[in-house]
């Protein structure tokens, strides 16, 4: 499923693959109403992951171009509107793809996540900011625009580059971009500034913003601080849509998405029908049924599939996602009798069973370092 990693032919790195192509077909056929991409990496040293789809200066080109309007078209097959998200990974960038990432600050992720470990990073200068990256979002979006896409979502969730600026406690800035609030949202702010300069609203182009509400951590970023940055964002008049990776904020005309935890067509609706967003967001239910929400509108069905894996356990949840969207996209829609073709089935004790002792196994060498950690391997 991953992009291409060829750090000695930069052309050909972070490509879209057919993988990936035909397993957005298959959601393009699900019954949504938006897909939201997986991670865009906008500078190729610093992606969330390796593997991410790259869209920037140095692997532009005619055949990059290409893939990208046949990604779009995969995504809009049966009408769905296409978002493209883009990352940037600063200090939360892999030490195997960048081990001296750049960053608000220079406070290292000490943390060991997916097997993967993280350098100290350096802080941006001023005209670094502008050159790498603000003018690096800008640019994919202009560059996805042309392939189709309708909209593009500046990824400030998840500890990524913008949440880094976004939260005191990795933004240890004494510049117009640390401090006060106000301050700490200024590089998302100018981020979208640069986007809409070169594709003004009038396009129809959407602008979107991913925001945590909140950061379960000391000294991270706190909910009065998120809503006074979602004030500004929605003051601009010039953003879409917000979605939040937690609780929800508070909006009078910026369109509000919630993504997290919903597995039920009755929760999903009620959430909606009480004012406390206007559209939900799925993640791993997905992944096992790319067309649920046509299952729910049309099918009659209540809610997600009851897969057999502890929701607690993320790691393994997340590992089982992965998987299931390796096997949708195997096969272009075309080729398949039932869009779920090919998806591992976990809802079965014998399947989850045999997908659990597997994902250990891999966790395990995956720890002692004896896999690749440039690539993804899926049990």
């Amino acid at each position: 499923m991953i992009a291409p990693i060829c750090p000695e032919n930069i052309k050909e790195h972070g490509l879209p693959t057919e993988t990936i192509i035909n397993m957005y077909q298959k959601w393009g056929n699900g019954g949504f109403g938006l897909l939201i991409t997986g991670n865009i990496a906008v500078d190729p040293l610093h992606p969330e992951a390796p593997g991410n789809i790259v869209v920037s200066r140095e692997n532009d080109s005619p055949k990059l171009r290409a893939l990208l309007k046949r990604y779009a078209s995969a995504c809009k097959s049966d009408g769905t509107l296409a978002i493209a998200q883009f990352t940037h990974g600063g200090r939360q960038t892999p030490a195997c793809v960048n081990p001296n990432p750049k960053s608000a600050s220079d406070i290292q992720l000490e943390a060991n996540t997916r097997g993967f470990t993280f350098g100290k990073p350096t802080p941006y200068t001023l005209a670094e900011l502008k050159t790498e990256v603000i003018d690096r979002f800008a640019l994919a979006a202009e560059v996805c625009r042309e392939a189709g896409f309708d909209g593009c979502e500046i990824h400030a969730a998840h500890g990524f580059l913008l949440a880094q600026f976004l939260s005191p406690s990795t933004n240890k800035r004494t510049d117009q971009y640390g401090g006060s609030a106000e301050n700490r949202v200024r590089m998302v702010l100018d981020t979208i500034d640069e986007i809409r300069h070169r594709i003004p609203v009038s396009t129809g182009f959407l602008v979107g913003v991913k925001f945590n509400s909140v950061e379960f951590q000391d000294g991270g970023l706190e909910t009065e601080d998120a809503k006074k940055m979602c004030q500004l964002i929605e003051n601009r008049g010039d953003v879409d849509f917000v979605e939040m990776s937690g609780d929800p904020a508070v909006f009078k005309e910026t369109k509000m998405f919630v993504t997290g935890g919903f597995r039920t067509a009755k929760w999903m609706t009620k959430v909606i029908e009480e004012g406390h967003c206007d559209a939900v967001g799925l993640g791993r239910p997905i992944a096992a049924e790319p067309d649920l929400p046509k299952k729910i509108l049309f099918g009659g069905v209540l809610g997600s599939a009851d897969t057999k894996i502890d929701q607690n356990e993320f790691p393994m949840t997340s590992l089982a996602a992965q998987t299931q969207m390796y096997g949708a996209g195997k096969r272009p829609f075309s080729e398949c009798q039932n869009i779920c073709d090919d998806v591992v089935d976990l809802t079965t004790k014998e399947e989850a069973d045999k997908f659990l002792g597997a994902a250990k196994n891999f966790f395990a060498e995956l720890m002692t370092g004896k896999l690749d950690d440039r690539k993804f391997v899926y049990p």
